[in-house]
């Protein structure tokens, strides 16, 4: 038996600034674009994996009042989800996101564990890791 992931949830307080931020500086690409009472489900991801599907959906959706604005709370603090993707030159793609203003928790570092990373916030709050792979 094969598992395999097809979708990823992330809660975001504003669709239009996750869209820059993940397709226009990051490349991915945006999949699906539903938009009901109150509530919206943006589906991105990666050219290279059509079968995966970053859907970002608005903070607290489908929620009780109150547990949505603990979502809501939670994600503010920068406190919930958080993605890591891979590149093959993270410094330059660090300088590329670095350029949009968006807050940087870490520059490019070797790690003791073989990568070489950098972390950011997305605009909503949700952490953001890039790694590279070692070279060799």
């Amino acid at each position: 038996m094969e598992l395999t992931l097809h979708n990823f949830f992330l809660e975001v307080d504003d669709h239009e600034a996750a869209i820059a931020f993940y397709c226009d500086t990051l490349g991915l690409q945006i999949r699906q674009d539903v938009k009901m009472d109150g509530a919206r489900w943006l589906t991105v991801g990666p050219k290279g994996q059509p079968e995966l599907g970053i859907v970002m959906q608005t903070a607290g959706v489908g929620r009780s009042p109150e547990d949505g604005e603990v979502l809501r709370t939670l994600l503010a603090k920068g406190s919930l989800s958080g993605l890591i993707f891979g590149t093959d030159d993270v410094d330059a793609l660090f300088e590329k996101v670095a350029a949009t203003g968006a807050e940087v928790l870490q520059e490019p570092m070797d790690q003791p564990y073989g990568v070489r990373d950098c972390a950011f916030r997305d605009p909503a709050g949700n952490m953001v890791r890039i790694n590279q792979k070692p070279k060799g």
